[in-house]
């Protein structure tokens, strides 16, 4: 196991860096570049002095890394290795492994890391409660449909999980909002707090909760499809085994059957789309969050590429990359918790 461990951790590093030159390399294609942008602001204030502008051009690039100090342009290479902090950048590592995420160029320079706190913080009490309740309906639900196969049930759960599966999330979102905010007027049609409020504690945690209740709603309502599917699927799968059809005919309960035996092969699948739900949390609802308008990563992330804010884009992109493999560590690792057939080997 310790040697599965540490050869899974090795390829996660090397996979990871990988990624992240291809990721550098792509968005360095753009057709942008930082210094001449800020260079370009301040035309107007130095009409006068064309040499002050282009100094202060040539500032910018050594201080972004496109140019060193004697004004030689720096390879692609090198500046992906120094925004790693593997090499040098103006006399010291100074890049993501040592902590510097850079700055956010549309948010007063503030750095990348302030920035994304309290996205982050709201995206996963939005996606936490999201991906609890959505869990607690599919899977009864999903047990129950395969275990009376063909019933008016399980046909009128498909027939809406199809249309629920099939409708755009905007389409849903718009849908609920007429409903209950505007027909009925439970909820608040967007924002995540009372307006001109200072509520601490437990009056804060609550006000925040009904502000976010129609978004959570609708995230709910539009995973259920497709997740109630998935666990009914892998049910049916794991009834029809042959150690199902034995334990019925030694006259073992039903309810030991499905929930014991069944539910315990049906499992490997489903841990699968459970995990990755999970560790989705992190990625944020970029439709729902911009319908809504909650600060969250999902928003961040558009409003960063509209701005052209690299700093954050790539930060957010390499959380990504880093979660997704770990994420695929966890699922191994939970596979042979789940199922002792199941055993990783060095």
């Amino acid at each position: 196991m310790r040697n599965y461990l540490l050869k899974r951790i090795l390829y996660i590093f090397v996979v990871f860096i990988i990624l992240s030159f291809l990721m550098y390399l792509i968005y360095n294609m753009i057709p942008f570049n930082r210094a001449d942008w800020i260079a370009d602001q301040q035309k107007e204030f130095y009409k006068k002095d064309p040499q002050g502008l282009e100094a202060l051009r040539q500032s910018w690039k050594i201080k972004l890394g496109y140019i060193d100090a004697s004004g030689k342009e720096i390879n692609i290479f090198r500046r992906w290795t120094n925004w790693l902090g593997i090499t040098k950048l103006n006399g010291e590592f100074n890049g993501i492994f040592q902590g510097n995420f850079g700055v956010s160029y549309s948010n007063s320079n503030r750095p990348v890391l302030e920035v994304l706190k309290e996205p982050m913080k709201n995206t996963i009490f939005i996606n936490i409660f999201a991906t609890i309740l959505a869990l607690a309906v599919t899977i009864p639900l999903g047990i129950k449909c395969a275990v009376k196969k063909g019933s008016k049930i399980d046909t009128g759960v498909q027939v809406g999980s199809i249309i629920g599966y099939s409708m755009p999330t905007f389409i849903t979102a718009i849908l609920f909002i007429f409903i209950f905010a505007i027909k009925i007027k439970i909820f608040p049609v967007s924002g995540q707090k009372t307006p001109g409020s200072e509520y601490t504690g437990v009056k804060a945690f609550f006000d925040k909760l009904y502000y976010m209740g129609l978004p959570l709603i609708v995230m709910t309502f539009c995973s259920l499809g497709g997740m109630t599917r998935y666990v009914r699927a892998s049910m049916i799968e794991a009834l029809s085994m042959d150690c199902i059809r034995t334990a019925r005919a030694k006259g073992v309960k039903e309810k030991t059957v499905v929930y014991s035996h069944a539910f315990r092969n049906a499992l490997i699948p489903i841990i699968t789309l459970v995990v990755g739900w999970f560790l989705g949390i992190f990625s944020g609802s970029i439709m729902i969050e911009n319908i809504f308008g909650l600060n969250g990563m999902g928003k961040v992330y558009i409003g960063s590429l509209n701005n052209n804010d690299y700093d954050v884009v790539l930060t957010l992109q390499m959380f990504y990359v880093f979660i997704s493999l770990v994420g695929n560590l966890l699922i191994d690792i939970l596979y042979g918790f789940i199922d002792p057939r199941i055993r990783v080997s060095a």
